[in-house]
């Protein structure tokens, strides 16, 4: 409580201050939170976005959290996204988009409005409870997709719980969970707790132990001469380092790979940039260098089973060093607590004057060139994954936000490669089909508020579409202008190379893709969206060319019509395996 002379702010104003530097808060108005929504709506620097249901506004989060904090060198530190649902039937709906942010550690505050502090106590039969007095299931089933959790009940606290909460969040790069009792929203609490900033909790490594790693790293590099590489993951990205990764890259001048979740952590125009290595279905070139490295330097490992080509990597841990975000692993030894924010910037000043550029081996750099005439095994009028990746790859600017959904597209897209400053955003290890939809809407906001130059791009199949399509109506509502391109192949491609070919179950109601914006936009949209639909090589590459396409000054979709069974070459590999130990009968 505060005291006299004490300078005050609600609760919920005190939580949107925390919450301020967001720029758009997802989700879904219900009765347990719409005081609180009051207070949003009237936030001079919060935009309340409105999704169409729970589920989108968790992968909307998702997206968003991605983008805000950036990549390729561009991160935002300590950016996350935020989600608002109500107690029992909202929050539950939204649990699977958390738990996708938990494995792939994105941070997202999950804010639940709920029953007031008087009901949790007597526990009447409310709605959107279970009926048996069990006001805390919910809690217990969010745990367990939250890195933390906490209620404001207590209000003299509440100001400490709110900052506990959200430092979690931006030290984790986890999902938290806040419940947020209706009858708190309004109480007045002191604000001076408001002047000292939060900052993610990254205590400095151990100096003792950290000398004797380095120490350790360097007699290592020092035996491997000039036959050392770095390998680029996923958490380098999510957990900041990837100006310090870009600075040790540039510095040694080693050859560098990147595994898919860590797709444009590195510009892959890169001169020293050799391509995705993915076990045993990378290109042989590419996997050539990696396995026979004397040396890899690992930063930010997330050895998963489609990020690793079914656990098919040949590196070696006695010829391997793993950076990771709350440890470090050389060879054989691990060293907890050694994380690589502090470790990769004297690492680099050790490194460096060791390495001599004259005597650094080649890269081959990563490219896709279309195909040869003639050497399309689907011909050289239908548009093959073959054909499209590369041609697409001609299309990306800077500054671009790619977003491709689990599947074809994203197996697709890791032949693509990007130019520098592109923000590419997929979910390789939790897998989600929808999720690319709704990331697509929060990724936009994202760029929207950074004031990127470049376009948001969707790459979805018709099938996932078809979980979260209502999201484009949100897209609409707020004037965003992203181009989706729909691949139509009849139904899930990856599954259909996984099990059951030609199986019912992987086909899908074939949908009119074009009338799609035009039901789901506003009445008064401007401009109105445009929506295309592309049978050949030709016709695709003439809209790729038009620049009032390619401008993207509104809303596009664009539906490419594809062979039912074809895939990109990394997905059918992956598929071969993954079906061997999925032991199909």
């Amino acid at each position: 409580m505060a005291h006299e002379g004490q300078e005050t702010i609600s609760i919920g104003n005190y939580l949107l201050e925390r919450l301020s530097q967001l720029g758009s808060l997802f989700g879904v108005p219900g009765d347990f939170n719409l005081g609180f929504l009051d207070l949003v709506e009237d936030h001079p620097n919060i935009e309340w976005v409105g999704n169409c249901n729970e589920l989108n506004a968790s992968y909307a989060a998702d997206g968003y959290a991605r983008v805000k904090h950036g990549s390729g060198g561009a991160a935002k530190h300590g950016s996350v996204g935020a989600i608002l649902t109500t107690f029992g039937v909202g929050e539950l709906s939204a649990i699977n988009g958390l738990a996708g942010a938990f494995s792939e550690h994105v941070p997202i505050v999950h804010l639940v409005g709920v029953p007031s502090t008087e009901q949790q106590k007597n526990k009447p039969m409310l709605h959107h409870t279970l009926g048996d007095g069990r006001f805390d299931a919910y809690l217990k089933a969010a745990q367990q997709f939250a890195w933390s959790h906490g209620a404001v009940f207590d209000v003299t606290a509440a100001a400490a719980e709110i900052d506990r909460v959200l430092t979690d969040c931006i030290t984790s790069g986890r999902p938290v969970y806040l419940m947020l009792p209706t009858d708190r929203v309004f109480n007045k609490i002191p604000r001076d707790r408001l002047n000292t900033p939060l900052n993610p909790d990254h205590p400095a490594n151990d100096p003792h132990t950290e000398e004797f790693v380095l120490g350790e790293i360097q007699k290592l590099v020092e035996k491997a001469g000039s036959e050392v590489v770095i390998l680029v993951d996923a958490c380098a990205i999510r957990h900041d380092v990837t100006e310090e990764t870009w600075d040790l890259i540039k510095r040694t001048g080693f050859p560098v790979y990147s595994a898919p979740m860590g797709k444009a952590a590195v510009p892959e125009d890169y001169e020293r940039y050799g391509g995705i290595y993915v076990g045993s279905i990378s290109h042989p070139e590419v996997k050539e260098k990696v396995e026979s490295a004397k040396l890899v330097l690992s930063i930010g490992a997330l050895k998963s089973d489609f990020n690793t080509g079914n656990f098919t990597y040949r590196t070696t841990r006695a010829t391997t060093v793993e950076l990771h975000s709350d440890h470090t692993r050389v060879q054989y030894a691990s060293y907890p607590g050694i994380g690589m924010r502090h470790l990769l910037p004297k690492l680099t000043a050790r490194l460096h004057p060791l390495v001599s550029s004259s005597g650094l081996p080649s890269v081959t750099p990563f490219t896709a060139p279309l195909p040869a005439a003639g050497k399309d095994p689907l011909g050289e009028d239908t548009i093959s994954h073959l054909f499209f990746w590369p041609r697409i790859a001609q299309f990306i600017r800077s500054e671009d936000v790619v977003v491709a959904e689990t599947g074809t597209s994203s197996f697709g897209a890791l032949e693509m490669p990007l130019p520098a400053n592109a923000i590419y955003v997929s979910q390789i290890l939790w897998g989600s089909i929808g999720w690319a939809t709704g990331a697509a809407v929060g990724a936009a906001f994202a760029a929207r508020e950074r004031k990127l130059k470049g376009r948001t791009l969707l790459f979805t199949g018709d099938g996932s579409l078809q979980l979260t399509v209502q999201e484009l109506s949100t897209v609409m509502k707020h004037g965003l202008t992203p181009i989706i391109f729909v691949l139509n192949n009849k139904g899930y491609t990856i599954e259909r190379h996984l099990h059951g070919r030609d199986r019912r179950y992987n086909d899908i109601v074939n949908w009119k893709w074009t009338q799609l914006l035009d039901v789901l936009a506003p009445e008064d949209l401007s401009p109105k969206p445009r929506s295309y639909t592309v049978h050949t090589k030709k016709e695709l590459d003439a809209l790729l060319k038009d620049e009032s396409f390619a401008s993207a000054g509104g809303i596009q979709l664009v539906e490419v019509m594809m062979d039912k069974y074809d895939a990109p070459l990394p997905l059918l590999r992956q598929a071969e395996l993954s079906g061997q130990t999925n032991h199909y009968v």
